[in-house]
């Protein structure tokens, strides 16, 4: 599939985003040690926008291959949550105020779908196949997200306390398959963030994440660009 048009304006964005939260979180923030808690183990719910690098239009699952129109956008949304588990509160003594964890993911992303003809709606009157009859239907387009990575965590004593993903392993599920009839994929995501101590255990931040696919779907470009809010509350 072909890049949409706006998509490399989009990643620019995105990486502006990334770099402008880390610059925000540069920022004195007050200390929590007299509270005693620091961002180390967490669980966090998040959702917000996702924007694919090609769209999953002119498909046999998708659209029948645009029979009756392409179900062809880039745009979604996600929901999901993950678990951060310290592993050193100091980068394993190399860097103070510094720690790292291991963050476990799990990701529903859902692209804008339209009505078109699809593979379940596509079907035959009495069996006869010179009488097929077609209607249209809304086809979603979903993906599943599992992922495992490392995340550096800095300024751990403040309340503004920014993150970074160097790289960690996806594992993408897509609904409906690949031409192929694939619908596994790998990948590896990079990503950026910040959050901010509200009260007692509470965290709000901002996340971007960008996810590079092996892409393994038979011809399919299976990247995508997410940015979004997110709660976390730190055990």
């Amino acid at each position: 599939m072909k890049e949409g048009k706006g998509t490399w304006r989009v990643h620019a964005r995105g990486v502006a985003l990334c770099l402008a939260l880390i610059a925000v979180s540069g920022l004195e923030g007050n200390s929590l040690a007299d509270e005693g808690g620091t961002a180390g183990n967490m669980v966090v719910f998040r959702g917000g926008y996702v924007h694919l690098d090609s769209d999953r239009g002119n498909e046999l699952f998708t659209d029948v291959h645009g029979a009756g129109g392409l179900n062809d956008s880039q745009h979604g949304w996600y929901v999901g949550a993950w678990l951060d588990h310290l592993l050193s509160p100091d980068v394993w003594g190399m860097m103070n105020d510094t720690a790292v964890v291991g963050e476990i993911g799990l990701q529903f992303n859902r692209i804008a779908s339209k009505e078109v003809l699809s593979t379940s709606n596509l079907g035959l009157t009495g069996g006869n196949l010179g009488a097929v009859h077609t209607t249209a239907a809304l086809q979603e387009l979903t993906m599943v997200v599992v992922s495992v990575a490392p995340k550096i965590r800095f300024m751990q004593s403040h309340r503004l306390s920014p993150w970074v993903i160097p790289g960690g392993l996806d594992i993408l599920v897509f609904s409906p398959p690949s031409n192929g009839a694939q619908y596994l994929d790998v990948g590896v995501q990079f990503g950026a963030g910040v959050d901010y101590n509200v009260w007692k255990a509470f965290r709000i931040g901002l996340e971007a994440r960008y996810h590079l696919a092996a892409n393994m779907t038979n011809s399919v470009t299976n990247n995508f660009l997410q940015v979004g809010p997110y709660l976390g509350i730190s055990f």
